[in-house]
């Protein structure tokens, strides 16, 4: 081998060879291989949702009863059904009623999860499992189940909420007290069965929240004189603010169209009349399909007016991001 001149450099190996740019259309794979995957969400959400949805406002238009399910063709009355519905001062109660019942609920529920959620940060392993466990089985349990254990508590005759406030309280007027003929210790009844069944999903939620506030900024906080209420009111709350957002928006609609906890209270033996809410209400009207229909399209109105606020400030804070 003979070597190179004086002077003269080595001439540098070519580089390895690269493949050339992908084309525009394969570049445009990737996204349409994307909007591909959504399709059988977006048709199984069309057909599940939107189909009932639609049918649900056609039948508000129209004169829809028994008779129509025998083959009678359906009349289109357009805006009679809502016109009846909300000239008649009765369904503005239930509605102020269930709009009432709705706000309590949610604000109690997430009183009482936030400061669950809290303790269950602060408190040892075991304390927290134990926590845990109970929050679990509470919210496991099933609806009709849970039921009838609240409805023998609150028993008139054999209960033990009225036996703890005879017996041991001295309140002797409590002993045979039936907590389901009044509306007002109905709804107190139901705020507890519904809160009760809806503060786990609460506790769960706000703590994986906790759980990703940086213990550093906590400690610089309590290094800059900061107490235990000043961090969570001024550090806490703000980084886990988008998730008490989701979680108070659902429990709105949640409890705005409860319904099986109303519904079995009411058949064990209350005014139906007196503790209807939104949801057994339009149960209620079964036989009329098209009022039931029209009171249904009101209440999803409703729904969306009462979380405009919450998914306009979603949306801004997403924006921001």
């Amino acid at each position: 081998m003979s070597a190179l001149p004086a002077g003269r450099a080595a001439t540098p190996a070519p580089p390895p060879f690269s493949p050339a740019p992908a084309t525009g259309r394969r570049r445009r794979r990737p996204a349409l291989g994307a909007h591909l995957l959504l399709v059988p969400a977006t048709v199984g959400i069309l057909v599940g949702l939107g189909y009932p949805l639609a049918r649900q406002l056609v039948l508000s238009f129209q004169e829809y009863g028994l008779a129509q399910q025998f083959g009678r063709p359906a009349e289109w009355v357009g805006l009679d059904n809502y016109t009846t519905l909300l000239s008649d001062p009765y369904v503005w109660a239930v509605i102020g009623r269930s709009i009432a019942f709705c706000l309590v609920n949610a604000l109690l529920t997430m009183a009482i999860g936030m400061a669950l959620a809290v303790l269950m940060a602060r408190v040892g392993r075991a304390a927290r499992m134990t926590l845990q466990v109970s929050m679990l089985l509470a919210w496991g349990t099933p609806v009709l189940a849970t039921m009838t254990v609240w409805q023998w508590l609150f028993d008139s005759q054999y209960g033990v909420v009225n036996w703890l406030l005879a017996e041991p309280l001295g309140m002797e007027g409590m002993r045979y007290h039936s907590w389901l003929i009044e509306p007002l210790s109905f709804y107190a009844v139901a705020t507890v069965v519904v809160v009760w069944m809806s503060v786990p999903f609460v506790v769960f939620t706000v703590y994986a929240g906790l759980l990703q506030v940086p213990a550093e900024t906590m400690e610089a906080a309590q290094l800059d004189g900061a107490n235990a209420w000043q961090r969570f009111r001024l550090v806490t709350v703000p980084m886990v603010k988008p998730v008490l957002f989701v979680v108070l928006l659902l429990q709105v609609i949640w409890d705005l169209r409860v319904f099986t906890q109303i519904y079995v209270l009411q058949r064990a033996g209350a005014p139906t009349r007196e503790t209807h809410l939104l949801g057994t209400y339009i149960y209620s009207l079964a036989k009329e399909f098209s009022m039931a229909g029209a009171m249904a399209t009101i209440m999803l109105v409703l729904t969306l007016a009462l979380t405009a606020f919450y998914i306009r400030r979603m949306l801004r804070q997403e924006e921001d991001l």
